[in-house]
């Protein structure tokens, strides 16, 4: 429901009028159910600019929030939701931060004593109020998203570190399960650690991942396909005797690529591969 624009300037002129005591009551009703992680001081600051900006959006003539007077409204609300979720605060108690301005209107007395009209007044200023709320609980919720989305990736980067153990050889241990987001920044990280280090050598250690099925496989035979058109031999570790059954019964095929039951195996076997080469290279 749209503020009337008599409504609307009887809001903002009781915002213009009564700011001050509005904005000590609207932060304290906004403090209160907190419970102490955001001080009064804090809330203050916080519905100081959402006052300021509405009052400047009731002075352009905003009767909602989709126009174009409260464009800045909605980047404060938003802005708020997004500090909110960082902090860890829920979306209800955001909106709540919001539905206080309700109970700081009303303490001001104006609806007690203007009879039937500021009573209406009032009923179209809760609604108003309400979808501020709303647009902020909204708006909590993709800032919410987005920093789950964000922890997510970073998670993905820490559990996959690549590590070098030897001159020329760096090495990925794998954990957990592998899928397609997993794979990539496997892959990401591991061709760039060939890039950083100019190792010849890159081992994937498989001997974490509980099962390994035809998705992983591949997977992980692109990685070893990137990594050699890199110019890097790949040789997989961590083949225990049930993933070799595993592998056999499903029909996968590594090709010529090595394969070792341990990252202690394949280490030995990329060191003797280095020294060969050298030795090749000295005799050339």
């Amino acid at each position: 429901m749209a503020l009337k624009a008599e409504q609307g300037e009887r809001l903002g002129k009781l915002l213009a009028e009564r700011s001050e005591k509005i904005a000590k009551r609207w932060a304290e009703v906004a403090a209160a159910p907190l419970k102490g992680r955001l001080t009064v001081a804090e809330s203050g600051r916080q519905t100081a600019e959402l006052q300021s900006q509405l009052q400047k959006a009731l002075a352009d003539g905003a009767a909602d929030l989709r126009g174009a007077q409260t464009t800045e409204l909605r980047a404060v609300l938003t802005e708020l939701s997004r500090s909110r979720a960082r902090q860890g605060f829920t979306a209800s108690e955001t909106a709540t931060s919001i539905f206080a301005l309700k109970s700081a209107l009303y303490e001001m007395g104006e609806v007690e004593k203007g009879g039937e009209n500021a009573l209406r007044d009032y009923v179209a200023w809760s609604l108003f109020i309400d979808e501020l709320g709303l647009f902020t609980f909204e708006a909590f919720a993709r800032a919410r998203e987005q920093i789950i989305t964000e922890q997510n990736e970073q998670l993905l980067e820490l559990s996959t570190p690549v590590v070098k153990l030897w001159d020329g050889v760096v090495a990925v241990p794998l954990v957990g399960t592998l899928d397609s987001a997993r794979a990539q920044v496997v892959m990401e990280r591991l061709l760039q650690a060939l890039v950083d280090t100019g190792s010849p050598y890159a081992i994937i250690d498989i001997t974490g991942v509980p099962a390994v099925d035809t998705q992983v496989a591949q997977h992980v035979l692109k990685t070893v396909m990137a990594a050699r058109l890199m110019g890097a031999e790949c040789i997989i570790s961590g083949i225990r005797p049930q993933i070799a059954q595993t592998i056999v019964a499903l029909g996968i095929e590594f090709g010529d690529i090595a394969t070792k039951a341990t990252l202690a195996d394949a280490l030995r076997h990329a060191i003797r591969r280095a020294a060969a080469t050298r030795a090749a290279t000295r005799e050339a």
